[in-house]
């Protein structure tokens, strides 16, 4: 049995030949459904100009199926500072804590949720990239804010997101729960939450660390059918290595013939040695290892596979053996 609350991360894949508005109404039928089966959060991915993923702002995902489940949390994951003036989140977030008391979470990353370049400047309206101080300011006035001017009633908690030892060092220094992208940098996982427990600072936001670890996980009933699911996000993850996020989320039966060079075949293994592809007891035995080697407190699960009804049987599958929620 998984020994750790289970949590999702929704990061809105558009599939090949639907609309936007269609990956919206799966959106909240996912909600709906992780809410039933006992999930603890659900956050939503902040990304902009990707044929393959949804340009849906988190508070708004948020705030919708806020008004559509009865108890699981919802919140970001995350939203990106560099893009938001701190006086907006905070007004957003503050607002939704005071509408859906105990039940919203406000998760803050650093990139600019896109890989053009064009696209991330206008979100931050024709200035570069943030500098670390620029980033630490931004999220300490987020905070600031939250608590000294928009505070409305129950606030919401944050999160600090990251994929480094940089970002685990920030959130040690302010005290804040972290998340952290093992299902992005896996290779930094050990790094950076040694980094964070060392130089954590108890803080108001919470007395202890606390480590989300999120991992890609596609459970199915064979081996054979849990690969087959993963093969549309492989073909997207193909393309970034490429350099290219232009590459639309294919059918599972158009991945299967797309030509994977022998350098993108061992890049896609070494990322899923670290992940948890699988059946049940494959899924299962793997967040177990993953749980006990990082110590973390909640695993978050993202599984970009192409239908819904695929999707929610993954997250139903490794569900059965967790532990209840209390």
């Amino acid at each position: 049995m998984i020994p750790l609350p289970l949590s999702a991360l929704e990061v809105a894949m558009v599939q090949t030949g639907t609309r936007a508005a269609d990956t919206l109404r799966d959106t909240t039928e996912f909600a709906r459904r992780l809410d039933a089966l006992g999930y603890r959060r659900l956050w939503y991915a902040e990304h902009h100009h990707s044929p393959a993923i949804g340009a849906f702002p988190p508070v708004v995902l948020t705030a919708h199926s806020a008004a559509s489940t009865a108890s699981i949390r919802l919140g970001s994951g995350g939203v990106l500072a560099p893009n938001h003036a701190p006086v907006m989140l905070a007004e957003q977030f503050g607002t939704l804590a005071a509408l859906h008391p105990d039940r919203i979470d406000l998760g803050i990353g650093r990139g600019p949720g896109t890989f053009d370049e064009a696209t991330a400047r206008a979100l931050r309206r024709g200035a570069g990239p943030v500098t670390d101080d620029e980033y630490r300011d931004d999220v300490a006035e987020t905070l600031r804010l939250l608590v000294d001017e928009v505070a409305l009633g129950p606030l919401p908690e944050p999160w600090l997101l990251s994929s480094s030892t940089a970002g685990a060092a920030l959130a040690a220094e302010l005290g804040l729960p972290m998340a952290f992208a093992h299902h992005i940098r896996a290779d930094n996982t050990r790094a950076a939450l040694a980094r964070y427990r060392a130089g954590f600072a108890p803080s108001r936001w919470s007395e202890r660390p606390r480590v989300l670890l999120c991992v890609e996980v596609v459970c199915a009933e064979t081996q054979e059918e849990a690969e087959r699911l993963a093969g549309p996000m492989d073909v997207v993850k193909a393309g970034l290595l490429q350099g290219r996020s232009d590459v639309p989320f294919p059918s599972p039966e158009e991945a299967s013939a797309h030509p994977f060079a022998p350098g993108e075949c061992q890049a896609l293994a070494r990322f899923r040695a670290h992940q948890a592809h699988g059946t049940a007891d494959t899924v299962v035995r793997r967040l177990t290892e993953l749980a006990a080697a990082t110590d973390a407190d909640e695993l978050m699960l993202v599984t970009p596979v192409y239908a819904l009804a695929d999707r929610l049987r993954s997250y139903e599958l490794v569900r059965r053996h967790a532990a209840p929620e209390h």
